[in-house]
């Protein structure tokens, strides 16, 4: 039943709202808000992916960007009612502009606004052809020497990059660079996406075979195709590839492989990057606008050195060589870490009869694909959700619409459920040695891996084999290596014809000190993290993702990645970006990030 009492409150606030941003009265816009309140802006006020806290930053965020991006006309989204539970109104919001247009979601305590998220969705007179604006694709009628649909893709792949320079170059052809491929192309934004890969995908196909997306299908979807309604709830990695190989040609995308970056530089004068690129043995020289890495959210392998590496007999990879457990049948395995990588790997190879080990060297968060789906992601992304009207393009406005300096509040509750479902599932793990933990403030695996995400496992059946002792479980730090084996700390000497070092990556602005230089990567600071203060996310706190989908430091330089959900959503907010920069438009961006050097 429609409670029109909400809905007047809700009216009300937003009435008033647009009323002060009418009068560019920041200070009365700001009074709508609560005392402890979040306004998360996507690109829309801030030209920036930021989030202001309390009254006073509003206030100060208002003041510097009324002038220029004039946000108002805030109205609930047609077709959509206002809810109320537990003393909270939520509401879907529509709003404009001076540059575009955007929706959001808008809480409410006490006729106070509690969180607001204003996300731009299109910029006016840039709208992407989709809908009525659909392109015709057949030309009706006769005309001579006309060009044909394939005539004239041939042509623009033969001359991009050559005859013609791209306004953006994507390194990284990866999921993000995909996503953000397509994202541009239907923008309009000429684009090259970078892989030194023979096919798009491959780098999926090239991974340990046991590989599979660990996330549920209705999380993964990429922009414009979703997954068909029959695709496996966890695909595995060379179907992952087969579909981000098709997603490439049928979304048009020039994509470019065995294509690797050898040098990058910026001239600040010119505003264009000078990008060396070795395509398939053809030295090519590029000069793009505007250069995205997109090169995956953990950056470059974190290979440790460590004392009696180079006297080993037997091999040492890092999970990202390793291609699966075939040779190593037989054979004794030492896995060094507890992630998501490693378990996959010891499973694998305890299938193929080797005699694994798995090195644990902190407390690692395990949490059962089944009850993720179920407890942690089914009100989101799940058939059920669907059936309830909450599409994929809505689960991704509620998640974002929670600040992350308090999403761990919505968390901890979902994650005390899951450790009581499965308390007999831990009690086994620990029962075998296993150190368990559930995030610095009990809060799970989405914060874990928002803070620097490393630290925790998905499970799809490896940590039954170590609660059966099928796959040994050692603990402690490696101290050094001996011609046939890992000797940890306690002097536990742990023989092996292989080790794997799942020992994680290092930030993505390593991947920018590679390609461009160290004081670039330097000028940029640390890639991803909140600084939330926690085990490896130092502060100070940053309220979003540090350099991740926005403006840096060093201009025109620009970093995408993340998970598929990631890749997903905030490929449309940089792209944005990158569409009203080539187009002229005025960008100012509010609270660009300072630099912080972080361990």
């Amino acid at each position: 039943m429609l409670d029109s009492t909400v809905v007047s409150r809700t009216e009300e606030v937003l009435e008033t709202l647009n009323a002060a941003l009418e009068a560019g009265d920041a200070a009365a816009a700001a009074a709508l808000f609560a005392t402890d309140s979040y306004w998360r802006d996507l690109v829309a006020v801030t030209w920036n992916l930021k989030t202001v806290e309390g009254p006073q930053g509003v206030a100060d965020m208002l003041s510097a960007q009324l002038p220029h991006t004039r946000p108002g006309t805030f109205r609930l989204q047609q077709g959509e009612v206002p809810s109320e539970e537990d003393g909270v109104i939520t509401a879907w919001i529509t709003f404009e502009t001076a540059a575009g247009r955007g929706w959001g979601l808008m809480r409410l305590k006490d006729n106070r606004i509690w969180t607001l998220l204003t996300a731009l969705q299109e910029l006016k007179g840039f709208e992407e052809p989709r809908g009525r604006r659909r392109p015709m694709g057949a030309e009706h009628g006769a005309s001579k020497n006309r060009m044909t649909w394939k005539e004239k893709r041939e042509a623009e792949a033969a001359s991009l990059g050559y005859d013609t320079q791209p306004y953006t170059v994507i390194v990284g052809g990866g999921q993000g660079g995909i996503a953000l491929g397509a994202r541009l192309r239907q923008l309009g934004v000429p684009t090259i996406v970078l892989d030194k890969h023979d096919r798009p995908g491959d780098q999926w196909r090239s991974r340990y075979k046991s590989l599979c997306l660990h996330d549920p299908i209705w999380y993964d979807h990429l922009p414009y195709i979703k997954f068909p309604d029959n695709w496996p709830v966890f695909t595995p990695k060379d179907k992952v590839g087969d579909w981000l190989e098709m997603y490439t040609r049928v979304m048009e995308i020039n994509y470019w492989t065995r294509a690797e970056v050898e040098a990058a530089s910026f001239d600040p004068a010119a505003g264009t990057w000078t990008v060396e690129v070795n395509r398939d043995g053809e030295k090519l020289v590029l000069h793009p606008t505007q250069l995205v890495l997109a090169t995956g959210m953990s950056g470059k392998p974190n290979i440790p050195a460590f004392p009696g590496m180079e006297t080993f007999r037997g091999s040492i990879q890092h999970s990202s060589q390793h291609e699966g457990p075939d040779a190593w049948s037989g054979k004794k395995v030492v896995v060094v870490g507890s992630n998501n990588s490693a378990h996959d790997i010891c499973a694998a190879l305890w299938e193929a009869d080797a005699d694994v080990t798995m090195v644990q060297r902190s407390s690692t968060h395990i949490v059962r694909s089944d009850t993720l789906m179920e407890i942690g992601l089914g009100g989101l992304y799940s058939e059920e959700a669907l059936a309830n009207g909450v599409t994929t393009e809505k689960a991704d406005m509620i998640f974002a619409s929670l600040p992350y300096k308090i999403m761990h509040e919505f968390q901890i509750p979902l994650y005390d459920q899951m450790r009581a479902r499965d308390a007999e599932f831990y009690a086994g793990l620990e029962k075998a040695g296993f150190d368990l933990d559930w995030g610095d403030d009990g809060s799970g695996l989405f914060m874990k891996y928002l803070r620097r995400g490393s630290g925790y496992y998905i499970d799809v059946g490896a940590s039954q084999l170590i609660i059966d002792g099928e796959v040994k479980l050692a603990k402690g730090q490696v101290d050094h290596f001996e011609e046939d084996a890992v000797v940890l700390g306690d002097g536990t000497r742990l023989e092996a014809d292989l080790v794997v070092l799942a020992t994680g990556y290092g930030s993505m602005n390593g991947w920018a000190a590679d390609l461009i230089s160290q004081e670039v990567a330097d000028k940029v600071g640390k890639v991803w993290g909140l600084g939330s203060d926690t085990t490896k996310d130092p502060g100070p706190w940053e309220g979003e993702q540090r350099n991740m989908w926005k403006p840096t430091q060093q201009e025109n330089l620009w970093f995408h990645g993340g998970n598929l959900h990631q890749s997903r959503h905030y490929s449309l907010y940089l792209s944005l970006q990158l569409k009203a920069r080539m187009e002229g438009l005025d960008t100012p961006v509010y609270g660009l990030q300072e630099v912080h050097h972080l361990s």
